[in-house]
């Protein structure tokens, strides 16, 4: 009886990992590698691919999500509240991780083609990817502040949702292009393309874009941290010899 069910298990087991293998996701990018310079203003990365299959094309709506997750931190969310004529700090929330950036681009809506169990799974939508544990018992609407978070990176272009964004030919083909503003943050970038149907996650493909600075610009990060006394006296004699030239040639003007 025992050999019987183990079995079937067994059978059970290759069966399902036959069928999440009848489809799988195959992407390059246009760069694997940003450069912070003096001049940087942003960049755009095209993530591409193609749905590797060995049988037909299975039943069901196919859907591609991209997602693009920059390097995570703890922070503090802080509500102000105007009292006595002035501004002060309220209310606090930590968060325990949230990306520094993060863009997910769809096929369509992200909420019609990913269920909420997938979602949750796989931490694919914005205020999933805010690891948030808990809150202190004087807040009580907690996840406001991680709106806030959210709405406020948004508007710095750090935050990004694009729907239909995603072209798909044939079932076959898909391409997208992710903006990267020119406040990044140096460090790996997680990106990660998944195929669904019906809602469901068939296959998933995870990769890495390193974004670094490069030049005159890495030279002063890493000199800031470290050896910051360095950097702090090149810092004063730059800011004096500036001084200095700023005044020999205005009063050269002058005379």
């Amino acid at each position: 009886m025992t050999r019987a069910l183990l079995l079937i298990l067994a059978l059970t087991a290759l069966g399902s990992t036959g069928q999440a293998m009848a489809e799988q996701v195959v992407a390059g990018l246009s760069t694997n590698r940003v450069a912070i310079t003096a001049n940087f203003v942003g960049s755009e990365i095209l993530i591409f691919g193609a749905v590797k299959r060995e049988e037909p094309i299975p039943d069901g709506k196919l859907d591609v999500v991209v997602t693009v997750q920059g390097p995570s931190s703890p922070l503090t969310v802080r509500r102000k509240e105007r009292r006595y004529g002035i501004w002060i700090n309220v209310d606090q929330v930590g968060i325990d991780l949230a990306p520094s950036f993060y863009a997910v681009a769809t096929t369509g809506p992200l909420t019609s083609i990913l269920s909420a169990t997938e979602d949750f799974r796989q931490k694919i939508s914005i205020p999933l990817a805010i690891r948030s544990v808990g809150a202190p018992d004087t807040v009580q609407d907690a996840q406001t502040f991680s709106e806030a978070l959210i709405r406020v990176r948004s508007s710095q272009g750090l935050y990004l949702l694009r729907e239909n964004s995603v072209e798909l030919a044939e079932d076959t083909l898909f391409r997208t292009r992710i903006a990267l503003p020119a406040n990044l943050t140096e460090g790996s970038y997680k990106t990660r393309i998944f195929l669904t149907r019906d809602g469901r996650v068939v296959d998933r493909l995870e990769t890495q874009i390193v974004v670094r600075k490069e030049g005159l610009e890495r030279f002063l990060f890493i000199l800031a941290h470290k050896d910051p006394v360095i950097y702090g006296l090149l810092s004063l004699i730059i800011a004096i010899v500036a001084g200095w030239t700023a005044s020999t040639i205005f009063r050269y003007i002058r005379s």
